[in-house]
């Protein structure tokens, strides 16, 4: 038989080679798709002028957008959850504000101003927002190595302040810049082995407040928590420790009733303000310090004063790069676990939250927050979920949280002056358990133990370091994981199924059965500099395994190998010279290269670079199948001598 034979019995579709673009249209393109793949311009098409203005500052102004659309009937939906968390806001905004050095009025502030700004810009429904315990920690830890909290507690706020401004300026910046997949980089694992050893320093650090200990270590690593503890057992005390544990059960017994029982959420959602309200009057008619037992005094009364002078004496004096230090890392770590909340409750009910807008508003609510006294705000997980359970509609509930927080500041601080250290103590020590999620770790060992040693690098490195060194421990591992999975991709060995002309691993289909003297590979990655070299020695190596096979075998010899680029997403002229150079290889073997469904932009780059001419059109083919079937039409008609290949090929198919 011969070609016109070849031609009657099987004419496969061709392989395109697509039109080339011009530059600027391809950089466009480019830019369109890296930075912009979800469209956001997609609703400006076709409206006129007026049309394209309301619906950019909807875009930007998220209130413009569901306000007109909100129904009387959600209000009171909202106006319950934001009464619920509003309850929980006061002791939790103080006991964070502790956990941070601050003064604990600081954490109610962060409570008022910054919801009503999300408000305006953010566009998830139930993100309730306030001060973040993680945040907290990681403001604490590094701002105190620069200045000590005790001794010069207002260059230290000052420092704090400034440490949200930019938080705030890396949030919005990512948000305009459409540099969202920057958060990516702290994965699922990363964050959650973070915050589990976040947690276990956290929790280990109210000893101090629940065993009334007064001198104590300002390093936050378990080592140094534990040898503080234990070497000023001298000075432990049993009323704070019977106080704090008691108010430390019942929290999470109310805890663990709420999950049980959903319907009554709001029992645990109320209990840390029922455990500052009892322990309050315990404090005031027993007179607590008499018993050792502190209080957090005095409560600064009026709304959030304006704090600009502060930000400008920070930015006047050398502790400026430390608190920019503590900003970035603090906004990133808040970003992440805001966008995350955000998302999973998003998905929960339906409905979409835009990243790039998340981050523009958190940016924006830290920016305008640090002029007003208030310190790195997001969406803390404890305070959403109970937003979410209460039954929240819209971002009308944070609206209702920060109005009961102007009246709290305008007129019921006093009430929490006999509020008792060690009961905040309790209340963190609750808020950090629910935080070390070990059901989760327990599945990524069972799924991917490489994600599970990124999770406990991070546990370790915080747990037993500190929080840069645990952040930096597990970004690093995800890294070179990254850069493994780029360098070193999978190359599959694809067989036919029976009774069909699906091609498929034979590692995973075992029915799978070798074509005779045809090999056929796939490459699951874009080939660049990075795994060039590694794909033409596997490619080698493949080639070498299938000879010694078929000799134990005695079936027919190696002539053609197959390779299906269909999963290869680009090439570099590191690829295409590997390419060139197995083909060199390959021709030595008397073992002609066959490609397979290339992508368009690795098809351009192959035919600028002339290879599709090295390796000759008529061998290429649009599918695995089509490559196979005219590999074993020549086989069955004659193997082709090198000197004979034009004459024995299949006809151009590009």
């Amino acid at each position: 038989m011969g070609n016109a034979d070849y031609d009657h019995q099987y004419n496969p579709q061709r392989v395109e080679i697509p039109p080339s673009k011009p530059l600027l249209t391809a950089v466009k393109s480019s830019v369109r798709e890296t930075f912009f793949p979800d469209d956001p311009f997609r609703q400006f098409k076709n409206q006129p002028a007026s049309k394209k203005a309301v619906l950019g500052l909807q875009y930007f102004f998220t209130i413009l957008e569901w306000a007109p659309r909100y129904n009387l009937g959600y209000l009171k939906s909202d106006l319950i959850a934001g009464i619920t968390i509003a309850s929980l806001a006061v002791p939790q905004g103080i006991s964070y504000a502790t956990l941070a050095n601050v003064p604990p009025i600081v954490g109610i502030y962060g409570s008022f101003i910054p919801p009503i700004i999300y408000a305006i810009f953010g566009s998830s429904r139930d993100i309730a927002i306030g001060p973040v315990a993680v945040a907290s920690l990681l403001l604490a830890s590094i701002l105190a190595k620069e200045v000590s909290p005790t001794d010069n507690p207002k260059l230290y706020f000052q420092m704090a302040l400034t440490s949200g401004l930019f938080s705030g300026i890396l949030q919005a910046s990512l948000g305009f810049l459409r540099l969202g997949f920057v958060v990516d980089l702290l994965s699922h694992a990363t964050i959650l082995g973070f915050m589990g050893g976040a947690a276990t320093t956290v929790i280990l650090q109210q000893l101090k407040g629940v065993l009334g200990i007064k001198h104590f270590t300002h390093k936050s690593d378990v080592v140094n928590v534990l040898k503080a503890v234990f070497s000023q057992y001298h000075e432990w005390k049993w009323e704070p420790a019977v106080m704090g544990i008691s108010f430390l059960i019942f929290l999470l017994v109310t805890k663990y009733f709420g999950k049980k029982r959903p319907a009554f959420f709001w029992i645990s959602a109320l209990s840390p303000l029922f455990c500052v309200i009892v322990g309050s009057l315990m404090a005031y008619l027993t007179h607590a310090e008499k018993h050792h037992i502190g209080v957090i005094g005095h409560l600064k009364k009026g709304l959030n004063p304006v704090t600009v002078s502060d930000l400008t004496t920070v930015f006047n004096s050398s502790h400026l790069a430390v608190s920019i230090k503590a900003g970035f890392i603090s906004g990133i770590i808040g970003l992440a676990e805001g966008i995350a909340v955000g998302r999973s409750f998003a998905t929960v009910k339906n409905y979409h939250i835009d990243g790039n807008k998340e981050m523009i508003a958190f940016g924006l609510m830290n920016i305008i927050g640090s002029f007003f006294s208030c310190f790195l705000s997001a969406g803390p997980f404890s305070r959403s979920a109970v937003n979410f359970n209460a039954g929240c509609k819209t971002q009308v509930s944070n609206i209702v949280m920060a109005f009961i927080m102007m009246l709290t500041l305008l007129f019921m601080t006093p009430l929490f002056q006999y509020t008792p250290h060690v009961v905040l103590c309790s209340i963190i020590m609750m808020a950090m358990i629910g935080i070390m999620d070990v059901p989760a770790a327990i599945h990524l060992w069972k799924v991917d133990k490489i994600d599970c040693m990124i999770c406990l690098g991070a546990f370790l490195g915080v747990s037993f370091g500190s929080v840069e060194i645990g952040l930096s421990i597990a970004v690093v591992i995800s890294l070179l994981r990254l850069i493994l999975f780029i360098a070193r991709p999978r190359t599959l060995n694809l067989g036919n199924l029976p009774n069909t002309s699906t091609y498929r691993s034979i590692d995973q289909y075992t029915a799978a059965k070798n074509v005779p003297g045809v090999l056929i590979l796939q490459i699951d990655s874009p080939i660049y500099f990075a795994n060039s070299n590694y794909l033409r020695e596997r490619i080698s190596r493949w080639v070498y395994d299938e000879e010694d096979r078929i000799k134990s075998s005695g079936e027919t010899s190696l002539q053609y190998i197959i390779l299906d680029i269909s999963t290869v997403g680009g090439i570099d002229t590191s690829g295409i010279s590997m390419l060139e150079e197995v083909k060199r290889n390959l021709d030595r073997k008397s073992i002609q290269l066959v490609l397979a469904n290339p992508r368009s932009e690795v098809i351009k780059k192959l035919d600028t670079s002339k290879f599709i001419e090295t390796i000759g059109r008529e061998w290429m083919f649009v599918t695995v199948g089509d490559a196979v079937e005219a590999c074993k039409f020549l086989l069955h008609s004659s193997k082709p001598s090198p000197g004979e290949e034009n004459a024995k090929t299949p006809e151009d198919n590009v």
